[in-house]
């Protein structure tokens, strides 16, 4: 009940089943069978004109019949007391019994007249016919299940453009653009979806310009960064000197990585299965060559689709981190469903909850003054996460009890096995 197509439809079918149950309740009531008081006045009166015709001589009509007894069967003893007090209000009051021989049965009325015995007659019967509470029920049944239907129906044009929102949420890139949305439809959907086509538009010319000042800040920054490293050799003093070079170094990184994160947005290389394992060791032979402390855990063969640069470049990066952050990384390779998760464990300080939000943005540094011992530009994590799901997959990263950090990586695994 929490959407509000829910809401609609079930506000709607409310309407209409409780208009159904009033006008049914009011049809059952015209349904009902008319009072004693108002049926028995005209059979009492039949009664005396039939005992009149017998006391003339003119013997029982058609439909009566002279018995020595009263008819037989369970007296009611109900319309009993209205019959005679119908005979007493319209004539002469009578010796009379209504009696029934089933449930299903007619009313038969036996008067006792002197000396002929007792006088049967049939006492019409008004009420409704039988089964018609079935009949109301299945009457009842289809009108709501109609009702349904239609407050489905209803309810699902009515929130039309909301679902429209929806899917065109759903469609977002890894870009942050979302896709053309078709104008047609209502006037509120085509109105809906030309909004959603111009913000489009809109973010898309946003994240192109913001690319482009980034690409173009990196690249201008090379040319005085090379005319300042130029200068810093002629400063005679060593240690000075170094402090320059080791300044421009770290500028020039940063500059390589902001280019790099750019190219990572707009292109990617093209996508091929990849074997995940050989990868990992791969990455894990490499680092640990530069002294960096790797360990590898289970790594079965799993394959995804992706760029075999670009995915190389992320996970490097993250196992990277957990190393040079985390006194040494753990990776485990393992399987959920349709994806491939990588676990990167490390035993390092990790970081502090209220700051786990912000640990992909761009140049985030949990400590600024860790600058000095680690090296980096603080582009790595936002690289990675940029690779990661641009090929449709996901990173989270959580801290560890009683201290290190975890990072999982999910890629959705390929048809094929690539060998």
């Amino acid at each position: 009940m929490s959407s509000l197509r829910t809401r609609i439809a079930a506000l709607l079918i409310a309407a209409i089943v409780s208009v159904v149950v009033l006008a049914s309740y009011a049809a059952t009531q015209v349904m009902q069978p008319p009072s004693p008081q108002a049926t028995m006045e005209p059979v009492a009166m039949q009664i005396h004109l039939t005992v009149a015709l017998l006391g003339h001589g003119s013997g029982a009509t058609p439909r009566t019949e002279l018995r020595p007894e009263p008819a037989p069967g369970e007296i009611d003893m109900h319309e009993t007391g209205f019959l005679r007090e119908a005979l007493r209000r319209t004539g002469t009051p009578l010796d009379v019994v209504v009696t029934r021989q089933g449930e299903r049965q007619p009313l038969v009325a036996s008067v006792h007249v002197l000396p002929q015995g007792w006088l049967v007659l049939p006492i019409p019967d008004m009420s409704p016919p039988p089964g018609r509470w079935k009949v109301l029920a299945v009457w009842l049944a289809l009108i709501v299940l109609g009702s349904a239907a239609i407050s489905l129906h209803a309810a699902r044009r009515l929130t039309r453009p909301l679902q429209l929102l929806e899917d065109a949420v759903d469609r977002v890139g890894p870009d942050g653009v979302l896709e053309q949305i078709p104008e047609t439809g209502t006037g509120e959907v085509r109105t809906a979806a030309r909004a959603l086509n111009r913000l489009s538009a809109q973010l898309r010319q946003a994240m192109e310009s913001r690319m482009r000042l980034v690409a173009a800040a990196g690249h201008d920054l090379r040319t005085p960064m090379t005319r300042m490293r130029l200068r810093a050799e002629f400063i005679e003093d060593e240690a000075e000197r170094a402090k320059w070079l080791l300044d421009l170094e770290e500028l020039d990184m940063i500059a390589d990585s902001a280019i790099r994160l750019v190219r990572e947005e707009v292109g990617a290389d093209g996508a091929e299965p990849i074997r995940l394992d050989p990868l990992l060791r791969q990455i894990a032979s490499e680092l640990c060559a530069l002294d960096q402390k790797v360990e590898l855990g289970e790594l079965p063969p799993l394959t995804v689709h992706a760029g075999p640069i670009a995915l190389k470049r992320a996970l490097r990066n993250l196992i990277a981190n957990a190393a040079t952050h985390g006194g040494g990384a753990r990776v485990a390779l393992g399987r959920q469903g349709d994806h491939a998760v990588i676990r990167i464990e490390d035993d390092g300080p990790g970081v502090p909850p209220e700051l786990l939000a912000q640990i992909f943005e761009p140049f985030f540094r949990v400590d600024q003054a860790r600058r000095k011992s680690f090296p980096g530009a603080g582009l790595g994590l936002a690289i990675a996460r940029e690779i990661i799901e641009r090929h449709g997959g996901s990173i989270a990263i959580s801290n560890r009890e009683p201290h290190g950090l975890l990072q999982i990586c999910r890629l959705p695994c390929a048809e094929t096995i690539a060998i």
